[in-house]
C-alpha cells in the first residue's frame, strides 16, 4: 500500500485530502503544528506527528516516515499577517517548503503536490486567468507561493523529484476558520448565524472564483499519478462579487444583517476568476458539488458545530 504523507493534514484543506486518500486506500501520514490545525478534524486510521515543518529535525521525521508522496499543505496563508511580518511568511512558507523538499530528496520521495495560490498572479492582465499568466504578486504570501514553485521545478531537474503545482482560487467549506482573513464564506456564515454585522472591505464589488474544498481535495489526489512537473489551477472558472456573496449568504439564512464597509486592504487582488480547463483535461478532474451546493453545506456545518 503506497504511503502519503500530507503537511497541514489536521488543517481545513489538509484533513479533508486525508479522507479523500484513505477512501482512495492510500495509507497517510500527517504532519501538523496543530497551531490552526486541530486533531478532532482527523480520523484515527492514519499516523500523526505534531512536528512544524521549520524545525530543525523534520527532515529526518520526513525521512523515518517514508513516504512514496507529500502532498505539501502546511503554509502561513494569511495576506494580512504577510505583509505584517515578512520574516515570518518568508520563514514558514519558503524555509519550511525547501525543508520538505530536501526531506523528499533524502527519503527518495516520488512526488510532491504543492498548495500554491491564485496570489501569485497579482492583478490580472486578462481574464480568465490561465497557468501562462505573467506572475507578479501583490504580497508577500503570494511571492513566497512563486517561490517555491521555482524551488521544485530546480529539485526536479538536479534531484528528479516529480512535481504537480496546485494554484487554488478561494477555497471555502467545512472546518475552514471563521477567525481569519482569508475565508470570507466562513467569516460571513459565522456573523450571520450569530447575528452579527458584516464587514465588507472595499467596496463589495471585488469578485472572486470559490471553489468548494472537496472539489480541491480531490484535485489534490488526482495530481498524485497525473501532471507530472506542471502547475494547474484548481478553481470553479465563475466569478461573484463580495457584495452579491453576502446577498445569497443572507438568503439561505433567511436573516437580516447589517453591512459596514471598510477601506480596501492592502495586497488584496480585485478581481480573480482562474481558468481550469487544463486541469480538468490533465488531472482528469471535474467539479461535483456547485457553489450554491457547496454554499448550503458549508452553512449547515456552521450552524450545527
Amino acid at each position: 500500500m503506497e504511503k502519503v504523507l500530507v503537511t497541514g493534514g489536521c488543517g481545513f484543506i489538509g484533513s479533508h485530502i486525508v479522507e479523500n486518500l484513505l477512501e482512495e486506500g492510500f495509507k497517510v501520514a500527517i504532519v501538523d503544528n496543530l497551531q490552526s490545525g486541530k486533531l478532532k478534524n482527523i480520523p484515527d486510521n492514519v499516523e500523526f506527528y505534531e512536528k512544524d515543518i521549520t524545525s530543525p529535525d523534520i527532515v529526518d521525521t520526513i525521512v523515518n516516515i517514508k513516504p512514496n508522496y507529500i502532498i505539501h499543505q502546511a503554509a502561513q496563508v494569511s495576506v494580512f499577517e504577510s505583509i505584517c511580518d515578512i520574516k515570518k511568511d518568508s520563514e514558514i512558507n519558503i524555509q519550511g517548503s525547501v525543508n520538505v523538499i530536501n526531506a523528499a530528496k533524502e527519503a527518495d520521495v516520488n512526488k510532491i503536490v504543492f498548495a500554491s495560490s491564485a496570489a501569485v498572479y497579482g492583478n490580472p492582465e486578462y481574464l480568465p486567468i490561465d497557468v501562462n499568466h505573467s506572475t507578479i504578486p501583490l504580497s508577500p504570501y503570494g511571492l513566497s507561493k512563486y517561490t517555491v514553485e521555482q524551488y521544485l521545478r530546480i529539485a526536479k531537474e538536479h534531484y528528479n523529484i516529480d512535481y504537480t503545482v496546485l494554484r487554488y482560487s478561494n477555497v471555502f467549506g467545512p472546518k475552514q476558520d471563521a477567525r481569519g482573513e482569508g475565508g470570507v464564506i466562513s467569516i460571513f456564515a459565522d456573523r450571520i448565524i450569530n447575528k452579527a454585522d458584516v464587514t465588507i472591505f472595499g467596496d463589495g464589488e471585488q469578485t472572486r472564483d470559490f471553489i468548494y474544498v472537496k472539489d480541491v481535495a480531490r484535485a489534490n489526489v488526482n495530481a498524485i499519478k497525473n501532471g507530472h512537473g506542471k502547475i494547474y489551477n484548481v478553481s470553479s472558472g465563475e466569478k461573484i462579487s463580495i457584495n452579491q456573496l453576502f446577498e445569497q449568504m443572507i438568503r439561505i439564512n433567511n436573516s437580516n444583517i447589517n453591512v459596514r464597509y471598510k477601506a480596501e486592504r492592502n495586497g488584496d487582488i480585485q478581481h480573480s476568476l482562474l481558468s481550469n480547463d487544463i486541469t480538468r483535461e490533465e488531472l482528469q478532474w471535474e467539479l461535483k458539488y456547485t457553489f450554491n451546493e457547496g454554499l448550503q453545506e458549508t452553512v449547515d456545518y456552521l450552524s450545527t458545530s
